[in-house]
């Protein structure tokens, strides 16, 4: 394990483990107290009501947290590569950050407004987080290729492109659907007029939710390779 997680691999490697367990730990508390149907809530219902809510909340803050320190080590690594050797423009990598951290900061709010409490701002927090997580992780797949095969494998970047496209893919369907929605509740009956809006929308939720987290498990090789090829990277900018 210590080997695995030689250089800044760590960062990535605990983003992806605490977010899947920030999803999977919610949802199991809120079927357990049965606050929602086991079958496709969203994700944002397992987290509405006492004692998930305090867990969704606590946990999905640190992995806005932990997304942010990500994403600004693989700028300051991206970076580095370029000065070594010029692929990118660097307001490119630059405008891919800046997206990221809006995101991270859409994860924060719907982390602290819940849906049913405040609605407006929770919706919006969340329209934040997956529309700027969508096109930050197509930009980083357009970076990757840009970098390949030098910093890349050809593999490595069809894998991240694949998973930017299937985000993309299910974002608009998902924010299609959840529009169409007329009223915010967390149980739903197959009879009910909006639900097949509702099932769709929570697909697609899920889909970009664990693409990210699929996104970010394939930054681990790079990270691991901080120390040993590029350089020892200081968060300050000096290597």
């Amino acid at each position: 394990m210590l080997c695995f997680l030689k250089g800044m691999a760590f960062v990535p490697f605990l983003l992806v483990t605490w977010s899947s367990a920030a999803f999977i730990i919610s949802y199991v508390v809120a079927v357990l107290s049965g606050h929602v149907n086991p079958f496709l809530p969203y994700i944002s219902d397992t987290g509405t009501t006492p004692p998930e809510s305090g867990i969704f909340g606590f946990m999905i803050n640190f992995s806005a947290f932990l997304g942010a320190a990500t994403m600004y080590t693989r700028y300051k690594i991206v970076e580095k590569q370029n000065q070594t050797s010029y692929f990118s423009t660097p307001v490119f990598n630059l405008v891919s950050l800046v997206l990221g951290l809006v995101g991270c900061i859409g994860m924060g709010i719907v982390a602290n407004f819940q849906e049913l409490a405040v609605p407006v701002v929770h919706d919006g927090g969340a329209l934040l987080a997956f529309v700027c997580g969508v096109v930050y992780t197509l930009l980083q797949s357009v970076i990757s290729y840009k970098s390949c095969p030098q910093w890349n494998s050809l593999f490595t970047c069809h894998i991240r492109m694949a998973i930017s496209a299937v985000s993309c893919a299910a974002v608009v369907p998902m924010i299609a659907c959840a529009s169409l929605i007329s009223i915010t509740k967390l149980e739903w009956n197959p009879k009910e007029k909006d639900y097949i809006y509702h099932v769709v929308s929570a697909i697609c939720e899920w889909t970009v939710a664990f693409g990210f987290i699929f996104y970010f498990l394939t930054f681990i090789q790079d990270f691991q390779k901080q120390k040993d090829e590029y350089g020892m990277i200081s968060l300050s900018g000096r290597s």
